[in-house]
C-alpha cells in the first residue's frame, strides 16, 4: 500500500514496516530442520552472516537493508525518478513513476534491440542521405550528406553519441522501411508489457514518443540482455574513418559519468535524452553499494541536473547501506 505523495514522492510505508520486521527477523535465532546427528531437530543454525558469491549481501539482507532505506533524505531535481534493484525487482525509491512522459532519445534504446533483432548484415555500409534529415528540430549532425559508415558504426553513434541521422538511416534501411521500423518498435513494447509506452519515430526527436519510469525499467531490463548494448553504451568516444575525408570524428559518449572515468561509477548499460519537452532524461544501469540498480530519471530542466541526481542517488544508497550494514 502507497501512502499519498508528500513532495511528489511516493512514500511506501509497508516498506518500512516490512523493513523493521525482517531486521527483527533477522536479529532472532533460526532453527534447522535437518536432523543431522549434529543436535537433531530444533538445534539452533550458526549465526554467520551469509555473502554471496561477489562478497556483498545476500538477498535476503539486501530486501532488510533496502526496505528500511529513508526516502526522505533523498532530494532529486528530475520531475520523475525511479530506482530498481534489477536483482530483487524491489522499487527503492519513486517520484511520479507511474506519470506519462515524453522520453526524447531514451526511444534509441527501442531502435537499437529492434536493429539487432532483425539479424540485418551489421557490415552492410549504409550512406546517410537528405532523407535522414531532421526537418522537425534541424538539430544538427556530425554526419554530413554522404558519409558512409556500416550498420554496427551507425548503431554505435546513435546510440553514444545520440546521433540522429544514425538512427533515421538505420530505420529507413530496415525491410519495409521506416514505417514498417516503427511499428515494430511498437510491436516490441507491447511484448515486452510497455502498456504505457508509444513510439513515432526512431530518433526520439518526436515529442509524442512517450513512456513511463516503470516501462522504461522493462525497457532497461530488456536492453540489459544485449551485450552490443551494453558495450556501446558504455565506451566513452568512438572514432569514425570516414574515407575519403581530411580527418577522422571523434564522437564521444553523451553521459558524463561514462565519459569521465574519475567519477568511479561502475556503468553497464547507459542512454541520454533531450528535447525541449521532455527535459534531459538519463537511463542507466549501474552498481551501487554492491547492488546492481536501474535508475530512470526524467524531465530534469538543468544542462546537468540528471547528472546531479545520478550522484546525489549514489551517496544516499552508499551512505545509507553502508550506516545499515554498521548498525547490524
Amino acid at each position: 500500500m502507497v501512502s499519498p505523495r508528500e513532495g511528489g514522492v511516493e512514500v511506501r510505508l509497508t516498506g518500512v514496516t516490512m523493513g523493521l520486521m525482517l531486521l527483527v527477523s533477522a536479529a532472532a535465532p533460526v532453527q534447522s530442520s535437518d536432523n543431522d546427528g549434529q543436535g537433531g531437530p530444533g538445534a539452533l543454525a550458526p549465526q554467520v552472516e551469509e555473502r554471496d558469491a561477489g562478497g556483498g549481501p545476500t538477498a535476503h539482507k539486501a530486501t532488510v537493508l533496502l526496505s528500511a532505506l529513508d526516502q526522505h533524505k533523498l532530494r532529486l531535481r528530475s520531475d520523475t525518478a525511479l530506482i530498481i534493484d534489477q536483482e530483487l525487482g524491489s522499487t527503492v525509491y519513486a517520484k511520479n513513476s507511474d506519470q506519462i512522459k515524453s522520453i526524447a532519445s531514451i526511444t534509441k534504446l527501442m531502435t537499437a534491440m529492434v536493429v539487432l533483432d532483425a539479424g540485418l548484415a551489421p557490415d552492410e555500409r549504409i550512406t546517410i542521405s537528405s532523407a535522414d534529415k531532421d526537418r522537425l528540430r534541424h538539430s544538427r549532425s556530425h554526419l554530413s550528406f554522404g558519409t558512409v559508415l556500416t550498420r554496427m558504426e551507425l548503431l554505435q553513434v546513435a546510440l553514444m553519441s545520440s546521433e540522429n541521422r544514425a538512427a533515421a538511416a538505420l530505420a529507413r534501411t530496415y525491410p519495409g522501411g521506416t514505417q514498417a521500423f516503427v511499428k515494430a518498435m511498437n510491436r516490441k513494447g507491447r511484448e515486452l508489457g510497455m502498456q504505457h509506452t508509444r513510439f513515432v519515430d526512431s530518433t526520439g526527436l518526436h515529442t509524442d514518443n512517450t513512456s513511463t519510469a516503470q516501462d522504461l525499467v522493462v525497457l532497461l531490463r530488456a536492453a540489459y540482455e544485449y551485450p552490443d548494448i551494453r558495450e556501446i553504451t558504455t565506451t566513452p568516444s568512438y572514432v569514425v574513418t570516414t574515407p575519403g575525408k581530411a580527418r577522422n570524428r571523434l564522437f564521444r559518449n553523451t553521459n558524463l559519468l561514462v565519459r569521465k572515468p574519475r567519477k568511479n561509477w561502475e556503468i553497464g548499460l547507459s542512454k541520454t535524452g533531450y528535447i525541449l519537452e521532455a527535459g534531459r532524461c538519463l537511463v542507466m544501469q549501474a552498481e551501487i553499494a554492491a547492488r546492481p540498480m536501474f535508475i530512470v530519471l526524467l524531465d530534469a530542466w538543468g544542462k546537468y541536473t540528471s547528472i546531479g541526481d545520478a550522484n546525489r542517488i549514489r551517496k544516499w544508497l552508499e551512505s545509507s547501506l553502508r550506516s545499515a550494514n554498521d548498525l547490524g
